[in-house]
């Protein structure tokens, strides 16, 4: 397939009630773009990254009420699975696309992985443009730009990732549903891939965390 990119019919399936209705929705209209970024980007990030990176696409599986409020791929080192990796994903909720450098609760390496972001602060902040943005939770769709978090409310969230059981940490950048670029797939793709780019200096800080924390 051609990749289109995103439109409205896409983001209005976060608008359908039930569970049964809204993943039909996601599986016939969302998982197919899905799995042909999966499949686009995995050559990219495997040299991004120095490693072979495999996509998973979010099924949804152990869901039995509650409909899906978003949806996403994930790429990790990982044939098996991705949430206990550093990672990426694209994704989309009702109101945007992102575009995530993640770390979760999942993962056993989140101290490691504070701690080599916390030594390395400064090249983060330089590396990270003043635009992207941060989350401390995968799970909700509110996150802040660097411009306004700063260094110190970077730090306070590399931080709280170590300290805190469920903590979380998210970066990258957000697209509102309502933007012309979703519309233009080549666009769309180059500015992910940029993005990824940028995301990779995140990931190489990842894993020297998880090479420490396995040690």
């Amino acid at each position: 397939m051609s990749f289109t990119g995103f439109h409205e019919k896409d983001f209005d399936v976060f608008s359908i009630e039930g569970l049964d209705d809204r993943m039909q929705g996601i599986i016939s209209q969302i998982r197919p773009k899905l799995e042909f970024l999966g499949q686009h980007f995995a050559a990219s990030l495997s040299a991004l990254t120095g490693e072979e990176m495999f996509f998973h696409v979010a099924k949804h599986a152990r869901r039995t009420v509650n409909p899906p409020n978003d949806t996403w791929v994930a790429w990790a080192g990982d044939k098996r699975g991705y949430k206990k990796h550093p990672h990426f994903q694209v994704g989309l909720w009702g109101t945007h696309l992102f575009v995530w450098y993640a770390v979760i609760y999942e993962s056993p390496f989140k101290e490691g992985i504070s701690q080599s972001m916390a030594e390395h602060l400064d090249e983060i902040m330089a590396t990270i443009p003043d635009d992207f943005r941060w989350s401390p939770d995968h799970m909700q769709p509110e996150s802040t730009t660097q411009a306004v978090l700063g260094r110190e409310g970077v730090a306070q969230m590399i931080d709280r990732l170590q300290r805190v059981k469920k903590a979380e940490l998210l970066c990258g950048f957000t697209i509102d549903r309502h933007n012309p670029l979703l519309r233009d797939g080549d666009k769309l793709l180059k500015r992910m891939d940029e993005t990824f780019s940028t995301l990779a200096k995140l990931y190489q800080l990842g894993k020297q965390g998880t090479v420490s924390a396995s040690r």
